[in-house]
C-alpha cells in the first residue's frame, strides 16, 4: 500500500509482554517481569517447567508477524517493543528516533486496559525520552473488527467441536487474572474483559446460557486474585452434567505460555481428570481481521490528529 501523505513520518509502535527465547533465559526474564525482585526458587522452576513443556513461546515471532501484516495494511513503518524481553521498548523507541519518526500511534497488544499490563507498558514507554508525538491507545477491547475476529475463530472451532461431540458444548471465555486489589482500586480491566466476551458472544449468535466467563493464570506469588477460576468453572459444569467444554481466551491475541500451557496442557489435564473433554478456539495470531482492526484503530487516531 502507498502511504497516505497526511500520514507522512507517522509510525505505529506495538507493545507486548515479551517472552524468553529459551528455558535457560526464564530466570532473567522473570527478573524483568518483577522489576528485579527475586521469586522463590520453586516458582522459577515451575515456570521453567512450563516453558520446557511447550518447547518455545512463539509470542515474539507472532507479534512481529502481526506488525508486518499491519505495515502492509497501512503502508507506514510498524515497530515492536516488549516490556520484559528483547526487543525491549526502549530499543524500539531508539530505532524510531533514528528513522526520523514524527508521530506514533502506540497500541498495546492487550486490548483490555489494566495498570498491570497497559499501565506498565505505558510507564516503560515514557521512561525513554523521544522527540516525536505519541497517541497512546488506552484500550480497544470493544473494537468491532477485534470482536469479529474473535467471533470467527469461535464459530469455526466451536461448531467443529459440537459436531464431533454431537452435542452443544458450553463455552468458557477467559482472560488473564489480576490481583484483586487492582480491581478494588478502580482498574477497568474486569469490566472490559467481560464486555469483550459479551460482544463476541453476541457477534457469534450465542444465547446467554451457552457461555460463561472465567479468569485464568492466577499468580503463584500469593494474595487474592480475580476469579472465578477456570478450574472452578469446569467443576461447576461437571456438576451440571456436562462432559465437554470449549474455551476461548479473549484477553490474548496470540499463542504463548498462558495459552499453550495453561489451556492446552493444564486445563486439558484438569478437564480429563474430571471426566470432561476440552477444546479451544484458535488464537488470532496472524488473522487478517486482527491486522485490519489494528489498521482501523491507527487510521482513526492519525486522521483525528491531522
Amino acid at each position: 500500500m502507498v502511504p497516505d501523505l497526511k500520514f507522512e513520518k507517522a509510525a505505529v509502535l506495538l507493545l507486548a509482554h515479551g517472552s524468553p527465547d529459551s528455558v535457560e533465559e526464564v530466570p532473567e526474564f522473570l527478573l524483568q517481569v518483577t522489576g528485579g525482585r527475586p521469586l522463590p526458587p520453586p516458582v522459577v522452576e515451575e515456570v521453567k517447567h512450563r516453558y520446557g513443556l511447550i518447547g518455545h513461546s512463539p509470542l515474539t515471532d507472532l507479534t512481529r508477524q502481526q506488525g508486518e501484516l499491519l505495515r502492509r495494511e497501512l503502508g507506514i513503518p510498524v515497530y515492536v517493543g516488549m516490556r520484559n524481553w528483547k526487543p525491549f521498548i526502549a530499543n524500539a523507541v531508539k530505532a524510531m528516533v533514528g528513522d526520523g519518526v514524527h508521530r506514533a500511534v502506540v497500541i498495546c497488544l492487550a486490548p483490555q486496559n489494566s495498570r498491570t499490563s497497559v499501565g506498565l507498558y505505558r510507564a516503560a514507554l515514557f521512561a525513554s525520552s523521544f522527540p516525536f508525538t505519541v497517541d497512546f491507545v488506552e484500550s480497544w477491547h470493544d473494537h468491532p473488527l477485534l470482536i469479529k475476529a474473535f467471533a470467527e475463530k469461535l464459530q469455526t472451532g466451536w461448531k467443529r467441536a459440537c459436531r464431533e461431540a454431537q452435542i452443544t458444548i458450553p463455552i468458557i471465555f477467559t482472560a488473564h487474572s489480576v490481583p484483586m486489589r487492582t480491581i478494588t482500586e478502580g482498574d477497568p480491566y474486569e469490566a472490559q474483559a467481560k464486555e469483550t466476551a459479551a460482544l463476541v458472544a453476541r457477534e457469534a449468535g450465542l444465547t446467554s446460557g451457552q457461555w460463561r466467563f472465567a479468569f485464568q493464570s492466577q499468580g503463584m506469588s500469593g494474595g487474592a486474585w480475580l476469579g472465578p477460576t477456570v478450574e472452578d468453572t469446569i467443576t461447576a459444569l461437571k456438576e451440571q452434567g456436562h462432559k465437554h467444554v470449549f474455551i476461548q481466551p479473549i484477553g490474548f491475541l496470540c499463542d504463548h505460555v498462558e495459552v499453550l500451557y495453561d489451556i492446552d496442557i493444564g486445563f486439558k489435564q484438569f478437564s480429563e481428570k474430571h471426566g470432561l473433554k476440552l477444546w479451544r478456539a484458535e488464537s488470532l495470531n496472524d488473522a487478517p481481521l486482527l491486522a485490519q482492526a489494528l489498521a482501523d484503530l491507527t487510521r482513526s487516531r492519525l486522521t483525528k490528529a491531522s
